[in-house]
């Protein structure tokens, strides 16, 4: 959080962005947004600190879900069957809050590239 404060642009406007390319973690998570955590719930930052991902490595920095729905387009490239749950669940109308890929959403498109194992719930 430091070094984000240290380092903010001062003002300046936040890009927009064409296309956001993403994969999907078991549990539904996109970047290191994983459920029901603080960077999952924040609704204004554009970046947050990570300081306990329940994943390696501990502390990360990551884009929010507001920066990702700036994008034009969100791309998701899903494979295998330990992922086709979560991606159900996705496209299904979870929460965001739950399974952060449902809050992938780009502003024109957003496009699901799955193999037959990651879609076999559908």
């Amino acid at each position: 959080e430091q070094v984000l404060a240290a380092n903010a642009d001062g003002g300046e406007p936040a890009p927009d962005f064409d296309v956001h390319l993403l994969g999907m973690g078991g549990e539904g998570h996109i970047n290191s947004l994983f459920p029901d955590t603080p960077a999952v719930r924040e609704t204004e930052r554009l970046i947050v600190g990570v300081p306990d991902s329940p994943k390696p490595p501990p502390r990360r920095i990551t884009l929010t879900l507001p920066a990702v729905q700036r994008s034009r387009e969100v791309w998701l490239v899903v494979s295998g069957a330990a992922k086709a749950d979560a991606v159900a669940a996705a496209i299904g109308g979870a929460k965001p809050v739950d399974v952060p890929a449902a809050g992938a959403v780009g502003r024109d498109a957003t496009v699901w590239l799955l193999d037959e194992d990651a879609a076999a719930k559908l």
